[in-house]
C-alpha cells in the first residue's frame, strides 16, 4: 500500500450511518484508483507532446536506440528527449533494456500512437487533455456565476479538430461514411448541391468536392478563422465546386435548396440546436437527406459506462462542448445527448426515416441518416 493511499486510510473520516459502516477495503481500493488516476493523467500529457513533436512516429520506426538516437532522430534536445522516455517508460509505453541503454516502440503500441495509425491514433486525442487544463479556472468560474466559457478562450481547438478531423475523413468518408447511405455515391457522381453545417476547416466538403466534381458544396461555420483555412485548402487543391460562408447556421434560411446536408460532430455544440436542425430540415429538397456524426452514447447515463471513454466524453463537454454553446446564451446541449435524444429532436424539426449506424474503425461516433419526407 502507498504511502498517499494509507494517508487517506488513516486520515479522519465522515460520520456515516451506523447502517453502513466504513469499508476500509473499498476505501483503500478506491484511493489507489485515484493514485492510478493521477498516473494515468500524465501519461496523456507526455502522450500529446510525444505526438506533436514527432517522438512516437519517429520510434514506430527505429530499432532499439539510445536518448542520443532518438532525439537525432527527431531532431530535438536530448534531454528532454531522456525525460520523456523515462515517463514513457515506467508508463509501459516504451521498453528499456538497461544493459544496452536502450528504448524501443513495440510495433503493437506503435499501433495507436502514430499518424499512420489514421483514426485509430489515440495519442492525437491525448492533445484534448491540455486544451481542456488551459480553460480549468474559466470553467470553474462559470460553475460559479453561471454563463459559459466563448470560443476565443480554446486558441489551439480549430488546429485540433481540424486534425481530428482530417484523422478520421482521410481514412473513412469516402470509403466507408458515403457507402452509409445508399444511392449516396451514385447521386453524388451525377451531381448535387450539397450543404455542410458546422464545417469548421472545411476538409472534409473539400474531399467530397474532389471527388465528386459534378456536385457543388458548400460549408458553413461562423469562425472566421475556420473558414480561412477552408478556403484556402480548396484554392490549393484547385476546386472550382466548393465555396465557404462564414454564417451563423441558426439564421440560415433556405429553402428547398439541397439534396444533402451534412453535419459532423457540430449540432451539439450549437447555440440552439433545435433552430439549427429545423433549418437543415427546411433547406433540404423533399426526399433530400441529412447525414450527421455525432458522439455514440446514450442519453441515459446509467447506460454510458461502457463506452470506450466515457469520463472522457462528459469532461469534454462540460469543459468544451457545453460550455461554449451557454457562452452564446444557448442551451447547453452537451456532447453527450445521446441517440434517444437525438432521434427525437430530428423526427420535431421535420426529419423521417432515421437510422442510426456505425463504422468500427470510428470508435467515437454513431452516424444519423434521415430524410425530408416528399410531400403528400
Amino acid at each position: 500500500m502507498t504511502r498517499t493511499v494509507r494517508s487517506v486510510i488513516a486520515a479522519p473520516q465522515p460520520p456515516v450511518p451506523e447502517s453502513a459502516p466504513f469499508d476500509d477495503e473499498r476505501a483503500e481500493a478506491f484511493a489507489g484508483r485515484m493514485v492510478g488516476v493521477l498516473d494515468d493523467a500524465c501519461v496523456a500529457l507526455m502522450a500529446s507532446i510525444g505526438h506533436q513533436v514527432g517522438l512516437f512516429d519517429a520510434m514506430a520506426s527505429l530499432p532499439p536506440s539510445t536518448t542520443q538516437q532518438v532525439a537525432d532522430a527527431v531532431g530535438l534536445h536530448e534531454r528532454y528527449v531522456r525525460e520523456w522516455l523515462a515517463a514513457m517508460t515506467v508508463a509501459r509505453v516504451v521498453e528499456h533494456d538497461p544493459d544496452a541503454a536502450t528504448f524501443r516502440l513495440p510495433p503493437e503500441h506503435a499501433a495507436c500512437l502514430t499518424r499512420d495509425a489514421g483514426p485509430e491514433n489515440m495519442a492525437h486525442v491525448m492533445q484534448f487533455v491540455s486544451l481542456l487544463a488551459q480553460v480549468e479556472g474559466d470553467v470553474t468560474g462559470a460553475f460559479q456565476r453561471g454563463g459559459g466559457v466563448g470560443y476565443e478562450a480554446y486558441p489551439t481547438f480549430h488546429r485540433l479538430m481540424a486534425e481530428d478531423s482530417a484523422t478520421v475523413h482521410d481514412s473513412l468518408l469516402l470509403e466507408e461514411i458515403v457507402p452509409l447511405v445508399p444511392g449516396l455515391d451514385q447521386h453524388l457522381t451525377e451531381g448535387v448541391v450539397v450543404a455542410d453545417i458546422g464545417c469548421g476547416s472545411g476538409h472534409a466538403i473539400n474531399l467530397l468536392a474532389g471527388a465528386y466534381p459534378s456536385s457543388t458544396f458548400v460549408g458553413y461555420d461562423f469562425s472566421s478563422e475556420a473558414i480561412a483555412a477552408a478556403r484556402d485548402e480548396a484554392l490549393a487543391l484547385g476546386l472550382t465546386n466548393a465555396t465557404f460562408e462564414q454564417r451563423d447556421v441558426a439564421e440560415l434560411a433556405l429553402v428547398e435548396a439541397v439534396d444533402l446536408v451534412t453535419a459532423f460532430d457540430a449540432i451539439h455544440d450549437q447555440a440552439h440546436p433545435a433552430v439549427v436542425l429545423s433549418n437543415i430540415a427546411r433547406m433540404l429538397r423533399p426526399g433530400g437527406t441529412f447525414l450527421m456524426a455525432e458522439t455514440r452514447a446514450s442519453s441515459h447515463v446509467h447506460n454510458n459506462h461502457d463506452l470506450p471513454a466515457p469520463v472522457f466524453l462528459y469532461t469534454v463537454s462540460c469543459m468544451h462542448c457545453m460550455t461554449v454553446s451557454m457562452s452564446q446564451g444557448g442551451d447547453g446541449l452537451g456532447a453527450a445527448w445521446g441517440q434517444e435524444l437525438a432521434v427525437r429532436m430530428l423526427e420535431d424539426a421535420g426529419l423521417g426515416g432515421c437510422e442510426v449506424r456505425h463504422i468500427e474503425a470510428d470508435w467515437f461516433n454513431s452516424y444519423y441518416i434521415a430524410t425530408r419526407p416528399h410531400v403528400s
